[in-house]
């Protein structure tokens, strides 16, 4: 029995994917638009039309027909929590510090087995539990904020909604297995465009802020989505979280470097407390999978 090596053009995609989505704080800090929906609307629509013409391109017409048709409702489930979840990220970041959403971001992995083990009796161990409790810790430390009035409670109940999306859509593709994740994510970005379209009639936006918005959705979000998807199926899961800390990490540094945005003590320490448990739980579980046989 030998160590299964690992796939490293993969992982270099994950990696990838983690560094692109964690620009999006500090592009959207550059926006002078000040309708979070316009936001959303041109973000979501700009991810779609890369997502699509990525699609067409890898699978071809047929083949992009056929992911749409087999995905069925997990898939539509999938779609929806997605759109969910990155609304409330474009929609929190006017109220909060773009480290409390990142961060808060960071516990999904977690929060997901914790949904998994409340709606579907699946077990959670020991270890998983107390990582668990330590998120949950982190963030009630990171929020403290928001009770006090430093920050808004709005942005930190839609960090908190964010995250909450994000692992249902983590949730449900577990249950599903088979369920094509491109496509899903395609129909999350489309429904989220849809919606804030119905919200309020999509704005003339200045050539900065339309070239920013393009960035901010095809780039940030659209390619960050497809070199996820295209490399986490080649690698273990624990890596792919593992290599995911990366954006709540890079994310507050960007902001920081670029807009001079210090994150708040009880950001730093709240978020010091769950990427340490994210970081303690992925590495015991990487020891406590079984090697592969070559």
């Amino acid at each position: 029995m030998e160590h299964a090596r690992l796939d490293r053009g993969a992982a270099l995609l994950v990696l990838g994917s983690a560094t692109a989505w964690s620009f999006g704080g500090a592009i959207a800090r550059f926006l002078t638009v000040q309708e979070s929906w316009t936001v959303v609307f041109w973000r979501s629509t700009f991810a779609a039309l890369f997502l699509l013409a990525f699609m067409l391109w890898r699978d071809g017409l047929r083949g992009t027909r056929t992911l749409f048709v087999a995905m069925g409702w997990p898939g539509v489930a999938v779609g929806t929590c997605f759109a969910v979840a990155s609304t409330s990220f474009v929609s929190a970041l006017p109220y909060t510090s773009v480290a409390n959403v990142l961060l808060m971001q960071a516990g999904v992995p977690l929060i997901a087995a914790l949904m998994s083990a409340l709606l579907f009796r699946e077990h959670v161990s020991g270890p998983t539990w107390l990582a668990i409790v330590a998120v949950i810790a982190g963030v009630a430390i990171m929020v403290s904020d928001s009770l006090s009035g430093s920050v808004s409670p709005i942005g930190d109940a839609l960090a908190v909604l964010m995250a909450l999306a994000f692992a249902g859509a983590t949730v449900i593709t577990r249950r599903h297995a088979h369920v094509a994740m491109m496509p899903a994510v395609l129909l999350g970005c489309s429904l989220a465009a849809l919606f804030a379209g119905l919200r309020v009639a999509p704005a003339l936006v200045s050539g900065s802020d339309f070239a920013l918005l393009f960035a901010f959705g095809a780039l940030n979000l659209g390619l960050g989505m497809a070199l996820f998807v295209t490399g986490v199926r080649r690698i273990p899961a624990a890596v792919a979280a593992l290599i995911g800390i990366g954006e709540p990490v890079l994310g507050p540094i960007w902001v920081w470097l670029i807009h001079r945005e210090t994150p708040r003590p009880a950001t730093l320490w709240g978020g010091g407390v769950v990427c340490v448990a994210l970081l303690a739980h992925v590495l015991w579980q990487m020891r406590d999978t079984p090697h592969a046989q070559t």
